[in-house]
């Protein structure tokens, strides 16, 4: 039997759709052989690596994962530390000895350093069999992050956004003059003028819906100017 490609490179593929034909090529992530076919088990972005084709979801929930980068919104002050929401069907626990390198006396006031409702730049620094999370901001970078604003996108759109070694958020930093913090759970803070924050906005949600196609670095450039 031939074998034959049917989908295209970056194409957006449905689920039980036909990407390839004939036993040459290997089903990867997101995809199966029936028979001498591999077909999509879901929706994605096409890759082909080799004789290996690959789906990218795009759409799915984030799952926590140790050292991901994540932005944290505190939902509750326990005694000992705090919870936070994380953008995921699960929270995290930040212990006080992962808050901060600065003593904190027994019986102290917690809201003194994170409150209820404060957004959180972190990271994932154990996840347990049952789901349990622990965070830190001990770390370059990891911080409170005041004011601004929050938006939400794609967890899996988020490579994307940073771009390679952050080309994209830089291009992004630059012309609008602000300040971004990208968490892998599809969470992103922005700070600065108000009218640069909407602009950046637009331009990370440009970037999040037209993630599969190319060129993509010369639209922003465009959109941006």
């Amino acid at each position: 039997m031939t074998e034959t490609i049917l989908a295209a490179e970056r194409a957006i593929c449905t689920p039980g759709e036909i990407l390839a034909t004939g036993m040459g090529f290997i089903p990867g992530k997101g995809t199966y052989r029936e028979s001498d076919n591999i077909r999509a088990g879901r929706l994605g972005i096409l890759s082909i690596e080799g004789k290996v084709l690959k789906l990218t979801p795009l759409s799915g929930t984030y799952l926590p994962k140790i050292n991901d980068r994540i932005i944290g919104t505190v939902c509750d002050v326990l005694m000992t530390g705090w919870r936070m929401e994380t953008n995921s069907p699960y929270s995290a626990v930040m212990n006080l000895k992962d808050a901060t390198a600065e003593f904190i006396p027994r019986g102290a006031d917690l809201t003194q350093y994170f409150d209820i409702g404060d957004n959180v730049m972190c990271k994932i620094i154990n996840v347990t069999s049952q789901r349990l999370v622990d965070i830190t901001t001990k770390g370059p970078g990891l911080r409170k992050l005041e004011g601004g604003r929050i938006i939400k996108v794609g967890p899996q759109k988020i490579p994307r956004i940073i771009g390679k070694e952050g080309s994209m958020l830089a291009i992004i930093k630059e012309s609008t003059g602000c300040e971004i913090q990208a968490g892998q759970n599809g969470l992103i803070w922005i700070q600065g003028e108000p009218e640069a924050e909407i602009k950046a906005a637009k331009a990370i949600k440009k970037i999040e819906e037209e993630a599969h196609k190319s060129g993509l670095t010369e639209k922003i450039k465009t959109l941006l100017q």
